[in-house]
């Protein structure tokens, strides 16, 4: 399971990728838990972005569903329409 820290910012998405990356390569199904999130910036956005499109590109299942309110707020902001991550996005 990944599961996101309570920040995710440019400070920590190196660090964490290097955590998240052999969960990933191992298991054909994976977990997301984005529950303890309640800081995010724009490189903590495109890093998520871009873990669900190499999940998906490897051909993974994703389970996700997402509580995180900050996150979903991120990306009203951004103004981001990425259907690829707004269907695990709470309305």
């Amino acid at each position: 399971m990944i599961k996101f820290p309570s920040e995710l910012t440019i400070a920590q998405v190196d660090m964490y990728r290097l955590e998240i990356q052999p969960i990933i390569d191992e298991n054909t199904t994976i977990k997301i838990d984005d529950s303890n999130l309640s800081r995010i910036d724009t490189i903590g956005v495109q890093f998520i972005l871009a873990v669900i499109t190499y999940i998906l590109a490897q051909g993974k299942e994703l389970e996700w569903e997402s509580t995180s309110r900050i996150l979903h707020e991120s990306i009203q902001q951004l103004g981001i329409n990425e259907a690829i991550l707004m269907e695990y996005l709470p309305d």
